[in-house]
């Protein structure tokens, strides 16, 4: 779940009272069960409803912050029609991408293709929208991953036993992401606002945009059943607000190398939770393909040792400490 820059100057953070050992796990956990949760929020309603309740429910989070932080949201039109893109590549899409891939996919195999993210990076620096330097090693990466993309889909007995559409609009999704990122770098890495102030206008802005997707493409709901009405409630909650809240104490604390390890967790939790909680099968060539795609992407990140102090570009979504591209940079937002 993925957010815009802020600036170095952004105030420091109260000392977190939980070890950081403890908020990565939560972490780890709250975005692995994010695809069930969207899974489960399909079944009661359509995927640009529970994309709607995923932002409006994170924006709200953010707001309570805001207001016990004394902040304010950003002004600016310029900022705000920076946001307003951000919050269109890295909320508004690939949310609602994700919520329909889900219909026809298991929330397993969303959560791997979410891991993709890294690799599309590569694939867009290679194409020079990046200012990122791509080596032997990260190349090397990039054709590894995709490898572990051909594996997870069964590619040598012709992709059978996966819905095609739901894989494409999935992978779709997590492309989003880093064109999110290279945009909110171009754009919003100087600001002068803090990194909770502009998610939360990010978020906001969402919400206004898939409130009209949602008018034009959807009816209203007939019911409001339990366990679907609790999922979109928590994915937006726990999903988009915490999480993010948490991901930059993360970035903050213990830097982004460390926190974007996150990333590496979630898939694994994604086909867990799936697997034990929804009954979903899984095939021998799903966990074989998603450890590729990880360590694929776990190369993609590699940099060389003359780069170490530079501003990291990685992922959900995921700078040193107050910087908030880091922590889109090293979220998967993922989801």
């Amino acid at each position: 779940m993925s957010t815009p820059a802020a600036s170095r100057h952004a105030r420091p953070a109260l000392r977190p009272h939980l070890d950081w050992r403890a908020r990565f796990a939560t972490l780890c956990v709250i975005w692995g069960f994010s695809f069930l949760l969207i899974k489960v929020g399909t079944e009661g309603f359509a995927p640009f409803q529970v994309a709607l309740g995923r932002v409006f429910f994170g924006a709200a989070v953010l707001a309570v912050a805001l207001a016990v932080r004394r902040e304010r949201l950003p002004r600016g039109a310029r900022t705000w029609g920076h946001l307003a893109i951000a919050a269109f590549f890295l909320n508004a899409l690939p949310f609602s991408l994700f919520a329909y891939a889900e219909l026809t996919i298991p929330s397993s195999l969303a959560g791997i293709c979410n891991a993709t993210s890294p690799l599309w990076g590569m694939v867009l620096a290679l194409a020079a929208f990046s200012e990122d330097r791509p080596t032997r090693r990260r190349v090397a990466g990039l054709g590894i991953g995709f490898l572990g993309v051909l594996t997870v889909l069964g590619a040598w007995q012709g992709f059978s036993g996966v819905d095609p559409t739901g894989t494409f609009l999935a992978l779709l999704a997590s492309l989003s992401y880093p064109v999110g990122w290279i945009y909110v770098r171009r754009t919003l890495a100087g600001s002068s606002h803090s990194h909770v102030a502009l998610t939360c206008g990010q978020l906001l802005l969402a919400t206004g945009q898939l409130l009209v997707f949602t008018a034009f493409f959807s009816t209203a709901p007939s019911s409001f059943s339990l366990w679907p009405t609790l999922s979109v409630v928590a994915l937006g909650a726990l999903g988009t607000g915490l999480a993010m809240m948490l991901q930059y104490g993360l970035v903050a604390e213990v830097g982004p190398t460390t926190a974007v390890m996150v990333t590496y967790f979630t898939p694994v939790i994604a086909t867990a939770a799936g697997v034990a909680i929804l009954g979903e099968t899984l095939h021998w060539n799903t966990p074989v393909g998603a450890v590729i795609i990880l360590a694929g992407a776990f190369l993609t990140q590699a940099r060389p040792p003359a780069q170490t102090g530079s501003q990291p570009k990685r992922s959900p979504g995921n700078g040193p400490v107050a910087s908030a591209t880091a922590a889109a940079s090293s979220s998967t937002s993922r989801c």
